[in-house]
C-alpha cells in the first residue's frame, strides 16, 4: 500500500490517462502518442514549472499524503460523571459555559478569546489580497494574526537606506488594519526570515509601527526551503534581485530576457535563503529584539528532524521565548514545491508527540517551559481539541492557516456575488443579502452598530467560521466535562490503533481506564492476548489452537513514553 499519490494531482493540474501503477504513479500502459497529461508528461514540456501547485496567487495547496498516524486515529473520551471548571449541576454545566480563553507569553501575557489563530500571511498575492479581512476578523475574535515573511522586501513602494527599510506602506497597512479593530485581546505578530533580518524589518516594525510582537521564522511544515513567489514581470524580477533576493532564471541575463519577452516562459521565481540556526546567535538575536523594544518575541519552526525540534525547544526555553509555534507536515501554504510538501518532514501527530516528550523532560528538570502552539493540517473543532489534548498542558493554542483563509476567501467571493446581484441558487436558500446569508453578521451589527457596515465580507466569513469552531469546541469540551482549557489533558484521548498508541503514548481504547474499571467492578482483569507474560501467552494459545499463534501475534511495540497500557 502506498501512502503517496504520485504523478497526477489537481494541485499540478495533471492526471493519468488510465489507472496508475501504485508505486510509480505512471499509467499502467504508457502509450506512445499520448500528449502527456500526467506530471511526467507535462514536465517534458514545462519543466520546473510543474514543481509547484497551480495557478499561483489564486490557491492555497495542502498535502495529499495519507500518513500512517493522524488525528483521526484518536477519539475524544467523554464522561457522564462530574464537571471541571463549573459546579457539577445540570443547570450550570451547559456547553455555552465552557471558557475558551487562553493566554501566551513568558512574563507579560497576550490574552486570547479563542485558542486558535491564523497562520502567517506573507508575500504571496493571495495573502496580500485577503489580509484586510483576516486581520479584521482576528481583531474581532480577539486572537493572533501573523504578518508573514518578505512583506517589506516585496513591497513595490518600500523605501530603503543603506540596505535597511525605512518605509513600507504595505507593512504599515497590515499592522494598522489590526490595530484599528483591536478589542484589546490578541496581537499582530510580524514574522521575519533571513532577508527580513538583513533589511531591518523587525526593527522597523517595532520602532516605527509600534508592533509589540515579532516572530523569528526557522521554517514551516509545508516546505524545508525559504519562501517563494512567482513574478510575471521582468521589471519586478530585476527589482527584487536588486533588493537581494534569489531570482530564477537570472533576470539580468540577456538570453533570459529575450526568452521571457518571446513568451517561452511567463513567470520568474523569487526565493528566500535558508536560515542557519546557531545557538548563541539565536540568544543574541532575542536579546537585541528586546533591547529595541519588542515586548514579545516568538519563534516558529517547521517539521524538521527531531534533533532540530529539540534545538527549538531548548533554545526557546533558555531564551524564555513568549510563544513557540511548531508546524507539522501535512498542512499547506500559498506556495511550496508540490512533491516537497508531500514527502518531507515529520507529520503533525508525530511531531507533537515528540514535542510533548521533550517539554515534559525539560519540565522535570525545572526548566522554563514556553507557551506552545501546534500547526499542520488542522481544520475543525475536533482536531483542535485533539491537538490541545495531545500536547497538554503545554499547547495553549492551535495555528490554522488554510482553513482560516478558506473561510475568508469564501466570504469575499460570496460578498462579491451579493454586490453584483448574482447569488447562486444554492445560496439563495439563505437569502440574497449579507445579513441573510452570513449568520454571524447580526451579532457584529449588534456589537458594532453602523461600523459593522465597514467590515468586509471576508472578515465576516472568517468571524462566522471562528464562531462555529468556538461552539463546536465548547460542545466537545462539555462532553468531556472540561469547562476551561486548562483542564484538557492527554487523558481526554484514546488511541484507536496500537501504532497510534505507540507513537503518542496515549492509551489504546481497549487499555484506557482498565484499572479504574476493574476497581469499579471489584474484579481483577485477565491479561489480554497481546500482553506479555505466561498468562497472556496461554490465553492467546487457547484462542488460536496452539502456541505458534503467539509467535506471530500482536505484541505492543516499545514506546518512548514507556508502558502505555
Amino acid at each position: 500500500m502506498s501512502w503517496s499519490k504520485i504523478n497526477a494531482s489537481p494541485a499540478t493540474l495533471s492526471r493519468n490517462r488510465v489507472s496508475a501503477a501504485p508505486i510509480s504513479g505512471i499509467c499502467v500502459t504508457c502509450l506512445d502518442g499520448c500528449p502527456g497529461p500526467c506530471e511526467v508528461g507535462r514536465s517534458a514540456l514545462r519543466g520546473r514549472e510543474m514543481i509547484y501547485p497551480q495557478p499561483f496567487g489564486k490557491i492555497t495547496a495542502g498535502s495529499e499524503k495519507d500518513y500512517p498516524v493522524d488525528f483521526s486515529h484518536f477519539n475524544i473520551q467523554g464522561s457522564c460523571v462530574g464537571a471541571l471548571g463549573v459546579e457539577a449541576d445540570p443547570d450550570q454545566a451547559i456547553f455555552p459555559a465552557v471558557d475558551l480563553s487562553t493566554e501566551v507569553g513568558a512574563k507579560e501575557k497576550i490574552r486570547l478569546n479563542v485558542p486558535f489563530f491564523t497562520g502567517a500571511l506573507g508575500s504571496t498575492d493571495i495573502a496580500r489580497i485577503h489580509w484586510e479581512g483576516m486581520a479584521i476578523a482576528a481583531a474581532l475574535c480577539g486572537t493572533l494574526v501573523v504578518v508573514g515573511e518578505n512583506v517589506c522586501g516585496m513591497d513595490p513602494q518600500a523605501e530603503f537606506r543603506n540596505g535597511k527599510v525605512i518605509r513600507s506602506p504595505e507593512l504599515e497597512r497590515r499592522v494598522k488594519v489590526f490595530q484599528r479593530w483591536s478589542n484589546g485581546k490578541g496581537a499582530v505578530l510580524v514574522q521575519f526570515n533571513v532577508e527580513d533580518g538583513r533589511l531591518g524589518v523587525p526593527e522597523y516594525a517595532i520602532e516605527k509601527l509600534g508592533v509589540e510582537a515579532v516572530e523569528a521564522k526557522w521554517g514551516q511544515g509545508a516546505k524545508n526551503i525559504g519562501g517563494e513567489v512567482k513574478l510575471n514581470r521582468l521589471e519586478r524580477a530585476l527589482e527584487l534581485k536588486a533588493r537581494g533576493y534569489v531570482v530564477l532564471p537570472d533576470p539580468e541575463d540577456p538570453a533570459v530576457q529575450r526568452a521571457f519577452k518571446a513568451g517561452a516562459f511567463k513567470e520568474f521565481e523569487r526565493h528566500s535563503r535558508l536560515g542557519m540556526v546557531e545557538e548563541e546567535g539565536f540568544y543574541r538575536l532575542v536579546q537585541h529584539l528586546r533591547e529595541v523594544g519588542a515586548k514579545y518575541v516568538t519563534l516558529k519552526t517547521g517539521s524538521y528532524r527531531p534533533a532540530d525540534l529539540a534545538r527549538a525547544v531548548k533554545y526557546a526555553s533558555n531564551a524564555k521565548i513568549d510563544l513557540l509555534t511548531v508546524d507539522g507536515s501535512g498542512g499547506g501554504t500559498g506556495m511550496s514545491p508540490w512533491r516537497m510538501m508531500n514527502e518531507w518532514g515529520v507529520p503533525t501527530v508525530y511531531l507533537e508527540s515528540l514535542l510533548y516528550e521533550y517539554l515534559s523532560g525539560l519540565e522535570r528538570q525545572g526548566a522554563f517551559i514556553p507557551s506552545c502552539a501546534i500547526a499542520g493540517g488542522i481544520t475543525l473543532e475536533d482536531q483542535i481539541f485533539k491537538a490541545l489534548a495531545l500536547g497538554a498542558p503545554y499547547i495553549k493554542a492551535v495555528c490554522m492557516g488554510r482553513a482560516t483563509m478558506t473561510a475568508a476567501m469564501v466570504g469575499n467571493t460570496v460578498g462579491d456575488m451579493v454586490k453584483k446581484g448574482k447569488v447562486p441558487a444554492e445560496l439563495k436558500a439563505y437569502g440574497e443579502t449579507i445579513e441573510q446569508i452570513f449568520i454571524g453578521y447580526s451579532k457584529l451589527k449588534e456589537i458594532y452598530g453602523k461600523d459593522a457596515d465597514q467590515i468586509p465580507p471576508s472578515a465576516i466569513g472568517m468571524y462566522t467560521f471562528y464562531d462555529r469552531l468556538s461552539a463546536g469546541l465548547q460542545q466537545l469540551m462539555a462532553g468531556a466535562r472540561k469547562f476551561a482549557l486548562r483542564y484538557i489533558s492527554r487523558d481526554d484521548l484514546c488511541a484507536l490503533t496500537r501504532e497510534a498508541s505507540r507513537v503518542s503514548g496515549i492509551p489504546h481504547v481497549m487499555d484506557a481506564d482498565r484499572e479504574e474499571a476493574a476497581k469499579i467492578l471489584g474484579i481483577s482483569m485477565r491479561p489480554r492476548p497481546w500482553e506479555k507474560g505466561e498468562e497472556g501467552r496461554s490465553l492467546m494459545a487457547s484462542r488460536s489452537g496452539g502456541e505458534n499463534y503467539w509467535q506471530i501475534g500482536r505484541q505492543v511495540p516499545s514506546s518512548p513514553f514507556g508502558k502505555v497500557h
